[in-house]
């Protein structure tokens, strides 16, 4: 015998794995790919836990939502817009599936440079030395003409962009968030924060136009908000900080005037799970009722499996 007491275990309760209530079972469990595999039958052999079944209920979420007729607003940042996933929002929301966008300011930015001219996203690094960084005047000319065209009108700054994209006929429209949600229509509302986008550094930007302009889409936007009045859904792709914030006071505006906007579904998707979005979007929202999701990874794969997920969930759903 040691120096030191060793507990003796002859007398420890136990009892059959068989018996006990586990948290995965083996009809939970993966299957594996093979050759010729349709969309439907991949989706179906992911294993069904955690993230791969959250994405699951997302989907058939925002099925039910359009079946419903609730909202289901997606916002957005700019690296969204650069990753080449704007296509597959457009598509959402012309299927019915997506009712609202909301997006930053940069996102509008690199929507209309693509829209306009077929590329966007410059050398920050590079152009930073120089003093050149943000300095395009095309892309200032068109986000600040839109401003002015929405200052002391109807339009918010997301419909003017995307009605001045209209009347330009612009070459690359056709994935033009901005342009399309113009035309559908369905509300794009631009959340903007002064002296964080690139046009703010021009001479034409004009503050009072374009306060006015963003604080109507907030109007819009939390509108919107109201209307998930028992149901709706939040995705929040890709903003870190900006449109958690914005979401988070919309929804205080909504509940104060006596909407009943509870038992929603939240939902973060972005590269790194942030603070803002964990609590304004995944949490405290559905205190009182309601379910929020969290998906960590590159939006570039992320956002297409959720809208084949939709559409494959939506279609054997009739």
């Amino acid at each position: 015998m040691g120096r030191y007491e060793e507990l003796d275990l002859s007398k420890v309760r136990t009892y059959k794995a068989a018996d006990r209530i586990s948290k995965i079972s083996a009809r939970n469990i993966a299957l594996p790919p093979r050759e010729g595999m349709t969309l439907r039958a991949f989706l179906d052999n992911l294993p069904d836990v955690l993230k791969a079944k959250d994405l699951k209920i997302l989907a058939g979420a925002i099925v039910r939502a359009k079946r419903d007729k609730q909202p289901v607003i997606a916002m957005f940042g700019g690296h969204v817009v650069k990753c080449g996933c704007l296509p597959i929002l457009i598509d959402l929301a012309r299927r019915g599936f997506i009712t609202h966008f909301a997006s930053n300011g940069a996102a509008a930015i690199h929507d209309v440079e693509l829209a306009s001219w077929g590329q966007t996203s410059e050398d920050v690094a590079a152009q930073l030395e120089d003093g050149s960084f943000g300095m395009a005047s095309d892309t200032a000319e068109t986000l600040n003409s839109a401003a002015r065209s929405a200052f002391g009108g109807t339009l918010g700054f997301g419909e003017s962009i995307g009605k001045l994209l209209v009347e330009r006929k612009v070459p690359f429209g056709e994935n033009s968030l901005a342009m399309q949600s113009f035309l559908l229509p369905i509300p794009y509302t631009v959340h903007v924060a002064l002296g964080t986008d690139i046009v703010h550094q021009h001479p034409d930007a004009d503050g009072a136009s374009i306060g006015d302009a963003s604080l109507r889409d907030f109007r819009i936007f939390a509108a919107s908000v109201a209307k998930m009045d028992g149901g709706g859904v939040i995705l929040n792709l890709g903003s870190a900080v900006l449109l958690p914030e914005v979401f988070l006071k919309a929804l205080s505006i909504a509940r104060n005037l006596g909407n009943n906007v509870r038992n929603i579904v939240t939902a973060n998707m972005d590269m790194i799970q942030h603070y803002r979005p964990l609590n304004n979007v995944v949490t405290r929202p559905i205190i009182s009722g309601g379910q929020g999701y969290s998906f960590t990874g590159h939006h570039e794969i992320m956002i297409p499996l959720l809208a084949a997920a939709v559409c494959e969930q939506s279609a054997e759903n009739g």
